[in-house]
């Protein structure tokens, strides 16, 4: 693997004090666009890494941007890229990423010059180590005045937070260390379930692949929602899932009951979402009272009985509407909504759109 070490002119005015926004919506607001057909147009995009940091966010949204611009460049038949991509350290050289592999910086972050369009910081293991190089901390600052957007991969958040840039805003990161990002930057408003939040130009992303999904969602800002999807389709991405989306499955976000019948229970839940699942049958089913039921549930699980159920209905019917092309009714009765009325209120309540609004947004077989 090669990182292109070009630097070319950006006519991207560098940003004033960006707007705050509330974390990215389902139908984002359109950042600037530049005029593909001037040929001598390139993005400038520049990623900071550090010691022991998390390969895949260095290369997974690089690569993003790297196979966008052989997509474009080769219909533009251009020999200016589209995206004219950087990796940059604390020095010059090898770096060695948490897996082992070692990547080439093309130049030492004090060294950089020039507007530049994305700046991408990293994450990793390495990153809390990477807060006390206050010479790498001072060049994110500076470099951030600059930039047309702004951006962190996981634990790249908390560089952000020490150079003062996400003070006020919205953010996440990797869902293991939102926790310690409140705790030590009380300021930030740290969004603990999206993939990926937007505060004004500053983007940041929850851990490792959600760099690859605020990439596409850079491309699609930048370029469309076409060239973006035709992108994850050449990264053979499952789903391209924008920011609105949950870091987690219910069955990921909920705890695993300590108690067998619990246990079971919650995988029964999963498997049979249209059944009757009030705290009456609930309970019968691990012969228990109703009472002491919906609280050792409560204990175990970490949510009420009725929650669970929501949520997992809700997940349930998403990824039908995400997957098929089938009726929102049936969806609403096979999901256990049981009526159309039903299901979007909970889409409202929980996801502040309604299920036809989500599905023109997250199904690509029925928007390509």
């Amino acid at each position: 693997m090669y990182i292109a070490a070009i630097t070319i002119r950006s006519d991207t005015a560098c940003m004033k004090k960006p707007r705050r926004n509330s974390p990215i919506p389902l139908r984002p607001t359109a950042l600037p666009h530049l005029d593909l057909h001037r040929k001598s147009i390139s993005r400038r995009v520049v990623m900071v890494a550090f010691d022991d940091a998390q390969v895949l966010d260095i290369t997974g949204p690089l690569e993003v941007f790297g196979r966008t611009a052989r997509l474009l460049d080769d219909e533009r038949r251009s020999r200016t890229p589209a995206y004219a991509i950087e990796l940059v350290a604390s020095k010059s050289g090898a770096i060695t990423t948490s897996s082992g592999l070692r990547l080439l910086a093309d130049r030492a972050i004090a060294e950089v010059r020039g507007p530049i369009d994305t700046l991408i910081v990293a994450g990793g293991r390495g990153a809390i180590a990477a807060l006390d190089d206050r010479a790498l901390i001072g060049s994110i600052r500076r470099l951030a005045s600059r930039v047309r957007r702004l951006c962190s991969v996981c634990t790249g958040a908390f560089l952000l937070a020490e150079a003062g840039l996400l003070e006020g805003r919205s953010a996440t990161t990797h869902w293991r260390q939102c926790e310690a990002l409140a705790r030590r930057y009380p300021g930030i408003k740290v969004e603990t379930d999206p993939i990926f939040v937007r505060d004004g130009n500053v983007f940041t992303s929850a851990g490792v692949t959600a760099g690859i999904d605020l990439a596409l969602a850079l491309v699609e800002h930048d370029h469309g929602r076409d060239i973006a999807l035709a992108v994850a389709r050449e990264l053979v991405m499952f789903l391209r899932r924008p920011g609105g989306q949950s870091q987690f499955s219910v069955q990921l976000r909920a705890q695993t009951a300590d108690r067998e019948p619990l246990r079971e229970l919650q995988n029964w839940i999963a498997n049979n979402p249209g059944k009757d699942l009030s705290i009456e049958a609930l309970a019968r089913r691990t012969a228990m009272s109703q009472r002491n039921f919906a609280r050792v549930f409560t204990r175990e699980v970490g949510q009420t009985p009725g929650e669970f159920v929501e949520n997992l209905r809700l997940e349930t019917a998403r990824r039908r509407l995400e997957e098929s092309a089938d009726g929102v009714d049936l969806i609403a009765a096979e999901s256990g909504f049981g009526t159309r009325e039903s299901m979007r209120r909970a889409f409202v309540r929980n996801l502040h759109v309604p299920p036809s609004a989500y599905r023109s947004r997250f199904n690509q077989k029925l928007s390509a």
